[in-house]
This record gives C-alpha cells, sequence and structure tokens, in this order.
C-alpha cells in the first residue's frame, strides 16, 4: 500500500478529517461539529481523536497530517496568531506541538485558504501552470497566489488575502476594519443579501417560490436555479458579483500576470453565471499586456480543495511552501 496522509479542515462550524494517498484517493474521512465554544484544548482534543479513529477505521498510520486553519498561523513554529471566529481568538495555542506529541507523527498549519489553494496546485487545475491565483467565495473571500510554483505567504505568513483589496473606496464597511473590501460585494452572506432584498421589493418572483417565503432558507444555489429559471433582476445581480470579482482579478493580473485565476468555495458554484462576467472584466480591464492565454476557471477540485490542500500540505508542503522544512 502507498503512503498514506492525513488532513483537517478546521472550521468555526464542523472539522473535516480524511485520509488519503498521493493520487489524491480517499482512504476514510470523518466530520464533526467543531463545537468552538468548547476552548482550544478541547477542539484540538476532539481533532486528535478524530485522527485516531480514522486510523482505527484504516488500519494504517499516515506519514504526516496537513491542518487548514481559519485564521492566521506562524506556519514555522505551528502556533496560531489569530483565529477571529473563533472564541478567545486562539492567540498562542501550540497546535502543531499538541498534535504531534499526542501521534507520533508530524504536523504542519496552514490557512485555510491558501490550504485550498495548495490543494488546487497540487491535484487541480495548477499541475499544468507555474504562475496562479486562488479566489475563496464562501462565507467571506479568502485566496493564495502562487508564483513560480510556490505558495507565496510573506514575511507575516498572511499573503495571499485577496478578498480584502478594496475593489469600492466609497463602499461597505468590511470586517477586516477597512471598506469597500471584495468580501463585502462577492461573498456568499453578500449574494443572499442582496437576493433578499430583490425578493422583498418585487424582483424576484421566482426565489420567492423556492424559498417559499421564508428569507431564511435563501441560499446560493437557489438563487442560481431562480436566476436560471427567470428571474432577471437576480441574473443581473450575479453579474454585477462577477464584474466586481473581475476587477479584483484583474488588480492580481497586473500586479503579477499569473497564467490562472482559480474561482473555489460555494459561490463558485454558480458557474458560467459568474465565471463570464468574470472573464468579460478582467479582460476589459487589463490593457498594458495581451490577456487572451489568462485562464478563468471553477475549481477542479470544488468542496474538496480545503480537504486535498491538507493532504498536500503534508506530503509536498516543503516543495510549494517556503517556510516549511521536509517532513523527515
Amino acid at each position: 500500500m502507498s503512503d498514506v496522509f492525513a488532513s483537517i479542515d478546521l472550521g468555526g462550524t464542523n472539522m473535516h478529517a480524511p485520509f488519503a494517498r498521493c493520487d489524491g484517493s480517499l482512504v476514510a474521512e470523518i466530520k464533526q461539529p467543531t463545537r468552538s465554544h468548547e476552548g482550544p484544548e478541547a477542539v484540538v482534543g476532539r481533532m486528535i481523536a478524530m485522527i485516531r479513529s480514522l486510523a482505527e477505521q484504516s488500519a494504517v498510520k499516515p506519514v504526516a497530517l496537513g491542518i487548514g486553519v481559519p485564521g492566521l498561523v506562524d506556519v514555522g513554529t505551528g502556533t496560531t496568531r489569530f483565529l477571529p471566529n473563533m472564541p478567545t481568538q486562539w492567540r498562542g495555542i501550540e497546535m502543531r506541538a499538541m498534535m504531534e506529541q499526542a501521534l507520533g507523527f508530524p504536523a504542519h498549519e496552514l490557512n485555510d485558504a491558501r490550504t485550498a489553494t495548495l490543494g488546487e496546485l497540487v491535484f487541480g487545475h495548477g499541475q499544468s501552470v507555474r504562475d496562479m491565483a486562488f479566489f475563496t467565495l464562501g462565507t467571506g473571500v479568502g485566496g493564495g497566489v502562487v508564483l513560480d510554483g510556490r505558495l507565496r505567504l510573506g514575511p507575516l505568513n498572511a499573503a495571499g488575502e485577496l478578498g480584502h483589496q478594496t475593489v469600492d473606496p466609497h463602499g461597505l464597511p468590511c470586517s477586516c476594519g477597512s471598506q469597500g473590501c471584495l468580501e463585502t460585494v462577492a461573498s456568499g452572506p453578500a449574494l443572499a443579501a442582496e437576493g433578499v432584498r430583490l425578493l422583498l421589493s418585487g424582483n424576484a418572483s421566482r426565489l420567492h417560490e423556492l424559498c417559499e417565503g421564508d428569507l431564511n432558507h435563501v441560499t446560493t444555489a437557489m438563487i442560481d436555479q431562480a436566476a436560471r429559471e427567470g428571474d432577471t433582476m437576480l441574473l443581473s445581480a450575479i453579474e454585477r458579483m462577477g464584474a466586481w470579482i473581475g476587477i479584483a482579478a484583474a488588480n492580481i493580473l497586473s500586479a503579477l500576470h499569473p497564467q490562472l485565476i482559480v474561482l473555489g468555495g460555494g459561490v463558485a458554484q454558480l458557474g458560467d453565471l459568474l465565471l463570464d462576467p468574470v472573464r468579460r472584466t478582467l479582460h476589459a480591464r487589463v490593457g498594458m499586456f495581451p490577456t487572451e492565454d489568462v485562464e478563468v476557471r471553477a475549481s477542479q477540485l470544488g468542496d474538496k480543495a480545503g480537504l486535498l490542500g491538507g493532504i498536500a500540505l503534508a506530503w509536498r508542503g516543503a516543495e510549494f511552501v517556503p517556510q516549511l522544512s521536509i517532513v523527515s
């Protein structure tokens, strides 16, 4: 049997852990509520228990573990620095040391959006390019940048926050403390809020039917269906979102000139309704050099990007992340 690696996608609501081989094929997986209100030690304890349960279930011991963390982490030491959506914000938690001591094999940590970027690089569309920008479009907007085949994190291990570039200087306040960030106009909640607004103003009749008038049930998938089935103003809302993302992608393209722009996360499931306006805006707003060869694609890995990113981090992280040392 080929080597098996472990991954944990740590979220504020749920944590998901698979074992997988070097080709990305899953051996076993488990998902549990995070219960973050119980504190970091309790959550880390359950993460350890999940890996032990998978090891018992699959009868294999992983070679290494990769963890996607929802916030800032010191990649070199494996210490969490700031997890904004977790109680106590997990400042200074030595997660890597705790995991390694309990499990007996190496562990690495990385911001969850950068972990998804690494997954796309190793197992997805990124296999064919050297330079890539990855936008994660979900509850928030994150991302990652790959240059010369390596994930770029910068001196604070925080580079790649593509969702917090300003696209509208007079826009809405953002949770990061700035104003008019891409996240305020291109996240799942931003699209849902616009859908609710249109529904309440009588301009999304099909969405009203799909959610049965319950605003709490409005989802990205429902907005997608309603737009395709006749709610033209919802279609326009998606196109506006695509234009905002296209502006952000054009900024990245002008500064770094990646060969590929990848959109991941739940909002990317809108498919060509979103991708087409992103492409049009990107090509219209970059005039310094040709853009015909720059591709814009939805993630090849879909909702598995973060999970497989953890596998990539455990398996080949040191090849792609300059701050990591090679696992012995």
